[in-house]
């Protein structure tokens, strides 16, 4: 597989820069989505097995993270963020089927963009997704503290951690009262929106600490539609396509997506 190709375009508040993992022999194109404070460079191995099972694999680095403008994880609006998105899945083109991958905060943005236009969607696939309600959105009224990430929550491989703090396109400063704000809002719409049309494949480690199961639970259970597949992986933490089972879990999409496009 080749190395991503980076390009920019307008987002809605700023500038955004798109990855892209060419096939010329693609048969379908991944939208994929990644989480808070971090960026997309981060997922050149699930790439790697999303185009060895016949994907070309797009995205952006969302506003305020990783390449793309903006001030460093402040997101008014989750409607900026899925503008975006929408632009770069249109940008790409409508001559191959799409599916939508989200991770974490990702997770959260790829549901409301699935509600929003599951229609031009063959399948979606949540990884660990922020759903249903998420302790850390309470922040938005009190006290922030400024306490790094512990790292150890993100897999049971310490290189993950280390990698994850040693990076410094990632955000490891406090969270954003606005952020906090925008994503309890989107999460209500989420809550008060229609149910997921497109295959569904939910995902989650029942050791994540991040995004806790239960809550996770609740949410995908609140919107789910009729074709609806779920995974736990026990002692699984937040990261689980970095985990120490992840050739595993990345399988299990890849086996998801032949499934949902017909193969």
């Amino acid at each position: 597989m080749t190395e991503a190709q980076l390009s920019t375009m307008d987002g809605s508040r700023g500038e955004i820069t798109v990855y892209r993992w060419p096939n010329p022999d693609a048969t379908h194109r991944v939208l994929l989505v990644h989480g808070y404070g971090e960026h997309l460079g981060r997922y050149d191995h699930v790439a790697a097995a999303l185009h060895a099972n016949g994907a070309e694999i797009i995205g952006p680095d969302h506003l305020g993270h990783g390449r793309s403008a903006g001030e460093r994880v402040l997101v008014h609006s989750f409607d900026d963020v899925l503008a975006d998105l929408r632009a770069v899945a249109d940008r790409a083109g409508a001559d191959l089927p799409v599916v939508l991958v989200g991770h974490s905060m990702g997770g959260m943005i790829a549901a409301r963009y699935a509600q929003l236009h599951g229609a031009g969607l063959t399948s979606v696939v949540l990884s660990g997704p922020v759903l249903g309600s998420w302790a850390p959105i309470a922040l938005a009224d009190g006290e922030i503290p400024d306490e790094p990430l512990d790292v150890s929550t993100l897999s049971r491989d310490p290189a993950v951690g280390e990698r994850y703090a040693a990076d410094p396109l990632i955000w490891h400063g406090p969270f954003k009262r606005e952020t906090l704000r925008a994503l309890g809002r989107c999460l209500d719409e989420i809550n008060a929106g229609p149910r997921l049309t497109p295959p569904t494949l939910w995902l989650h480690g029942e050791d994540d600490h991040l995004v806790p199961i239960g809550p996770s639970r609740a949410g995908i259970d609140r919107i789910r539609g009729d074709r609806f597949e779920q995974i736990a992986y026990p002692g699984a933490r937040h990261e689980i396509f970095n985990e120490t089972n992840n050739a595993a879990v990345l399988a299990d999409v890849t086996t998801f997506v032949t499934r949902t496009l017909g193969g």
